[in-house]
This record gives structure tokens, C-alpha cells and sequence, in this order.
């Protein structure tokens, strides 16, 4: 399994989920990996993808989990999709956004309780200087990381190495450089916050007042 971005990500998502949280969604969820760590902190998981097969890959895998909750994958494309109002205490996107038009965005927004919080582990494409330098400086540290989960899937028992997911999302390059998204969220999220992280990646963080 080679070192994946996304999930290198996972626990600084899982620290934006506010207190108390009922209900959350996760927005191209992919295999479902994500979700089902959200589904552990025992809420209300719904989990969105219009890949068919990784749908699939997501339900078959959730059916190995015991106990706890399951998430509810749906095969759909969340631009088609009427969600509910003022429903979730918390969304994720990871990976996801630049599949749609990021006007997507004010539906989620509509969609969070008041309190709730968005979250878009977003990618943006190099084009300036800055991008590049942050490029360049992932290199190393990630075929450090690389070479480390090689190491350990050599170290992992048969029956855990077969227990990998073997369906992969779709990918799609982005195309919206992060200095558009910034103007963008500026405008359709009031008050969020952007960073840039490693890996080719961007944080987003909105908290929805009411």
C-alpha cells in the first residue's frame, strides 16, 4: 500500500469534529475509509460517492467492522443530491472538492447546523513560486515516508496485508490555483480559514455560526 496524502491527514480532521457532534457526512468518501473513522466516535454517518465500485468496495468493507456504527454509503453525485437542511454537525471533503464546481460549497454550508463545522482537505495546482518551494520541499519527507510504509507492509502479517482495500477513487487533477480558492471561500464561506499544508494539500476550516 503506497504512503497515501489523504490519510496522512486523518487525525487533524478528526480534531476539527466539534463536541457533541450527531450527525456528520462525508462528501466523496471514496472506499470509506474516513467515514468509518468518523462512524467510531459513535454518530450518525452518511458517506457520499458517485464511483460505483468504490461504493461498493466502501460496503463491503464496513460489513468486516464489529461494533460500533456503520457509515451509510450512498452511490451518488452530491451536486445531484437535495441535503437536508441545518442537518450535520460536521462535513468533510478530502480529496474531493475540485471533482465539482466549489460553489458546491454552499449547499454543504446550508447543510451544517448552527456550530457545525466544514472541513475541505483540498488540492490546488503549482503555479506560482510558493507552490513550487512548498513541492520541493515535500519531495523528501515524502519518499521518506514512502520508503516507512514500505518497511512496514513487509512487516505485516499475511492476513492483514489481504485485508487491504484493492478499489481506488477516481482522480482528477486540479485545475483552480489556491489563490482563486482563497477568493472564492472568502466569499461563499465568511470567516474560514485556509492553510497550505505538505503533500500537495490545503486545510480549510469553516465554523457555521446560524
Amino acid at each position: 500500500m503506497p504512503f497515501d496524502h489523504n490519510d496522512h491527514y486523518h487525525r487533524l480532521l478528526l480534531r476539527q469534529v466539534p463536541r457533541n457532534c450527531g450527525a456528520a457526512l462525508d462528501v466523496g468518501c471514496g472506499t470509506g475509509r474516513f467515514a468509518r473513522r468518523l462512524a467510531d466516535l459513535s454518530m450518525e454517518v452518511d458517506a457520499i460517492d458517485p464511483s460505483e465500485e468504490a461504493i461498493a468496495e466502501a460496503r463491503a468493507l464496513s460489513a468486516r467492522m464489529t461494533g460500533g456504527r456503520s457509515p451509510r454509503f450512498q452511490h451518488a453525485d452530491v451536486t445531484g443530491v437535495e441535503l437536508p437542511k441545518a442537518h450535520y454537525g460536521f462535513i468533510s471533503c478530502l480529496a474531493s472538492i475540485h471533482h465539482m464546481p466549489f460553489d458546491t460549497v454552499t449547499a454543504l454550508r446550508e447543510a451544517l447546523v448552527p456550530g457545525g463545522v466544514l472541513v475541505i482537505l483540498g488540492c490546488y495546482p503549482e503555479r506560482t513560486r510558493l507552490d513550487r518551494a512548498w513541492s520541493l520541499a515535500a519531495v523528501p519527507v515524502n519518499a521518506f515516508a514512502r520508503l516507512a510504509v514500505a518497511v512496514g507492509e513487509r512487516l505485516r502479517s499475511v492476513s492483514a496485508a489481504t485485508s487491504r482495500e484493492g478499489v481506488k477513487a477516481p482522480v482528477r487533477q486540479p485545475t483552480m490555483p489556491l489563490a482563486e480558492i482563497r477568493q472564492e471561500a472568502a466569499a461563499l464561506l465568511p470567516g474560514c480559514t485556509i492553510r497550505r499544508l505538505l503533500f500537495w494539500r490545503y486545510l480549510l476550516v469553516f465554523h457555521h455560526r446560524g
